[in-house]
Formats: structure tokens, C-alpha cells, sequence
């Protein structure tokens, strides 16, 4: 794919829910689709709406969900929820990509991002939306052609990609950003042939 070289700015009208703040944008048309990539964490959960038609992509827009660091599971999870469940309506994307496969030692700490990610995948379910799931190691081979880049790397691949100024911007919406240019990659390349099965 190329660089977006006809980027267009985010729309303006803001909405704040779930310690979100969106610039929503109409759906693009086909034979354009729309990408929201996600990167889970209980915490702070990278969104990013990719436009794209196998060609050029343009970023519709790209954040954080954050959840109080003193919340119980169950409240960060209701927000989790809250927050995806406002991006789907707003966006009405095409599918979903999220990373995955991430490993812990500390079981604690697999559990809650377990229960995190299956909160998000449960809000795409309900309006089914197909949700494709990619390895870290594969995200950042697919972007940066390095499986073991950094944040920092992921992240100027991803401006240049998509026109993106990063001031403000943190390392999870970048992340979440790669994750939707990763799959828009597989969604078009070679009719598809190297696109996972939807979880």
C-alpha cells in the first residue's frame, strides 16, 4: 500500500464517553473498507479507524479508551465495553482487527487482558463484525518489516503510512493503528489468501 496522498483531516464533531473523546466520520464507500484496529489492555485500550481500498489509506481517527487506575475489573471492563460499543456506532466499521497473542508468566496479569479482550470481541460479536487477530511479531513484520521493531519505529512507520501527526498521540493508538494497516495488508493482498480466520 502507499502513503495516504489524499489525507484528509479528522472531522471535528467530538464525542466523549468512557473517557473517550472520538472525531466520528461517515462510513467511506466501496469499494473502500473500514478497519478498527484495537491493541486491548484493562487499562489503556488503543482504537484506530483505518480507511482504506487496497491502495491508499486514510486514519478516520485514533485514541485511547482509558479506565481509573483504582477501578475494579468489573467497572474497567463496563467501560471497556461502553467505549467500543460508541466507537462501532460511530464508526460503523467494516470489521475488526486486534492484537494478540500476548504471553505472561504472571497469570494475574494473562487473566485480566484475557478478560479484556474478550470483553472488546464480545461488543464487535454483537453487531457482527468479523474480528481477525494478529501477533504482535506479525504486526510490526507487516509495517515496519521487522518483527521485533519497537513502539517507537511502529509509530513512524505508522505516521508516514497514514499522514499522521503524532503530537499527543500515545504509543497504544499508534499500536492499534499498525494493527488495522496489518490486516488491511492481508485483507487485500493476494485475494486475501494470507488473512486468518475471524476469532
Amino acid at each position: 500500500m502507499h502513503a495516504a496522498d489524499a489525507h484528509r483531516p479528522l472531522a471535528r464533531r467530538a464525542v466523549r464517553l468512557y473517557g473517550l473523546r472520538m472525531h466520528t466520520a461517515p462510513p467511506p464507500p466501496a469499494p473502500w473498507v473500514r478497519i478498527l484496529g484495537v491493541d486491548p489492555a484493562l487499562r489503556c485500550t488503543g482504537y484506530a479507524i483505518l480507511d482504506t481500498d487496497g491502495h491508499t489509506m486514510r486514519l478516520a481517527d485514533c485514541g485511547v479508551i482509558r479506565t481509573p487506575a483504582k477501578a475494579a475489573l468489573s467497572e474497567c471492563l463496563r467501560r471497556l465495553s461502553g467505549g467500543m460499543r460508541q466507537m462501532v456506532e460511530s464508526f460503523a466499521p467494516t470489521m475488526v482487527a486486534i492484537e494478540g497473542g500476548f504471553y505472561s508468566k504472571n497469570a494475574r496479569t494473562a487473566m485480566v487482558l484475557g478478560a479484556a479482550r474478550g470483553t472488546l470481541i464480545a461488543v464487535a460479536a454483537e453487531r457482527q463484525l468479523p474480528v481477525y487477530e494478529y501477533a504482535p511479531r506479525r504486526i510490526k513484520q507487516a509495517v515496519c518489516g521487522w518483527g521485533q521493531a519497537g513502539k517507537e519505529q511502529v509509530a513512524a512507520v505508522v505516521a508516514t503510512l497514514v499522514g499522521l501527526d503524532r503530537a499527543g498521540v500515545l504509543s497504544d493508538a499508534t499500536d492499534a493503528a499498525a494493527t488495522a494497516i496489518c490486516h488491511a495488508n492481508a485483507w487485500f493482498t493476494n485475494q486475501g489468501l494470507y488473512l486468518p480466520k475471524p476469532v
